[in-house]
């Protein structure tokens, strides 16, 4: 569900303890030494070939599928293949092992993150290291799960009263008996935990002993279970705009709520200094009105817009898709103000940008396989509340100061009709030295989960961006957080102390 439609990249331009069932596969040794019971993965002969995407290839990457167990329980029986890149070193000569990267999700795609981070963000220091990307198992090109949903997201508004939610109840238990009926074999295996594993596993068919890594999002949870199942393997970690493990899954969705409507406070106040452009008012509260009004409206009849009718549950999904970073505040306005007229009976043709967020929530798209492994992910790691009152009770609650978001940061999701969990969460306490970047106005993964994972993680260092709102503190212009992440990639050197840092 971590899905910012508009977060623009610099990238844009180039493309505690041990947990309880924590198997033999876990087990660590000095050198890249095959587990108990993994040898014939270990030991696989990676097939490298071009991988038939136009900027991988021409940036010199080449890709393979490496087989992994379905269920590292049963590591002699069914078997499925993750795809990775690589690009090596461009500083062959300070090549230190590789690096490892996820964009969060969960359910993103990853084979081509490793390329963005390489040409899109040059300033940082990937040169010394072999760039590896990945579709985590079950997204993409590694056994991908569909679950032929009927739409794009689970990530839904429950609406603006009781006939709503029941609507919304309906709908997620019907996308949960869709991926039971038509991958139930293997959701119980798309799970964080298995991931790691599969991170592990890659680690040893590449003959490395350690592994480096640059997680965003959903992905600092990854590799922050990564460092708790495999400490010893883990080199430099890097974990920007993080997730506080204590709180996956439902309380970092639970979150997003108060931090939403503040990113929404925001664009409010730069679309009022803009009426003269959009005319949706001069003032925080005329503009944030507009939006309000329009989700009654389609409360009341779907607003009809080119080929889509927009309802109160999906309305919601649009604003959160694009308020999450100021440099696509005019995708944000341009789509309210196409969606007032419409709601006024104006014939509307969509923009670019509003079709293909139209087309890709209510028209499942070829890239909603995002929110299917994404559903697989967050349903497989962690059990959550079953009985739809506690749900109600949530939303109920945070109406009153979240009344756009509250309804679907807190609204019920498939995992309420999931079987339960195969593993128990992993616990994360250990003294992983990573370096974790927090922006105070995140609005997807709140400051305080940055705070948590920090917390987690004993001798890590936290870097809080101040007064910016971002997801993906790299993709801001701030020679304190370049000069800090250098600094550690390079050298591994952690400031000495927290560290607090502005935008250029």
């Amino acid at each position: 569900m971590f899905r910012p439609r508009v977060v623009r990249w610099a990238v844009a331009a180039a493309v505690a303890g041990l947990v309880a069932g924590v198997g033999a596969w876990e087990t660590v040794s000095a050198g890249p030494v095959a587990a108990e019971g993994l040898d014939r993965f270990t030991r696989q002969q990676l097939d490298w070939r071009a991988c038939d995407e136009e900027q991988l290839d021409r940036a010199g990457a080449r890709c393979a599928d490496v087989t992994v167990p379905l269920n590292y329980a049963e590591p002699q029986g069914r078997t499925i293949t993750v795809a990775i890149s690589r690009i090596p070193a461009a500083d062959a000569a300070h090549r230190r092992g590789i690096m490892l990267s996820n964009p969060g999700g969960p359910g993103g795609s990853g084979l081509g993150f490793a390329l963005n981070l390489g040409q899109g963000l040059p300033s940082y220091p990937w040169q010394q290291y072999d760039l590896i990307g990945m579709d985590p198992r079950g997204v993409g090109r590694s056994s991908r799960i569909d679950c032929r949903w009927p739409v794009g997201t689970y990530g839904q508004s429950a609406g603006i009263d009781d006939a709503g939610f029941a609507e919304s109840v309906a709908t997620q238990a019907d996308l949960a008996a869709r991926c039971q009926a038509a991958a139930g074999d293997r959701l119980p295996h798309i799970t964080t935990r298995n991931t790691a594993r599969d991170m592990d596993l890659i680690r040893a068919v590449l003959g490395e002993d350690r592994i480096s890594y640059f997680g965003l999002s959903y992905g600092t949870y990854l590799g922050a279970v990564f460092t708790q199942m495999f400490p010893q393997r883990a080199d430099r970690v890097v974990l920007d705009s993080a997730v506080d493990p204590a709180q996956w899954a439902i309380g970092t969705f639970r979150d997003m709520g108060p931090a939403d409507e503040a990113a929404l406070d925001a664009w409010a106040d730069w679309a009022a200094d803009r009426d003269s452009e959009y005319h949706l008012g001069t003032t925080r509260s005329a503009v944030r009105a507009v939006v309000t009004d329009l989700i009654a409206t389609a409360a009341r009849q779907p607003i009809r817009i080119g080929a889509y009718d927009l309802d109160e549950h999906w309305l919601p999904t649009v604003v959160f898709d694009n308020v999450t970073d100021p440099r696509g505040f005019d995708v944000l306005a341009a789509m309210v103000r196409q969606l007032a007229d419409a709601a006024a009976g104006v014939a509307v043709r969509p923009s670019p940008e509003l079709e293909a967020e139209l087309s890709h929530l209510l028209a499942a798209t070829p890239s909603s396989e995002f929110d299917d492994a994404g559903a697989a992910v967050r349903c497989g790691d962690v059990a959550e509340p079953r009985d739809p009152s506690w749900y109600r009770s949530a939303i109920d609650s945070a109406r009153a100061t979240q009344p756009i978001f509250g309804p679907l940061a807190n609204n019920i999701s498939p995992c309420a009709f999931w079987p339960a969990p195969v593993e128990a969460p992993t616990a994360v306490r250990n003294s992983t030295p990573a370096l974790i970047l927090q922006a105070t106005g995140d609005p997807l993964t709140a400051y305080r989960q940055g705070v948590g994972l920090h917390r987690a993680l004993t001798e890590s260092r936290l870097v809080t961006l101040r007064d910016v709102i971002v997801h993906g503190v790299v993709t801001i212009d701030s020679a304190c957080v370049r000069q800090t992440v250098d600094a550690y990639l390079r050298e591994g050197t952690l400031p000495a102390a927290d560290l607090t840092c502005r935008a250029d």
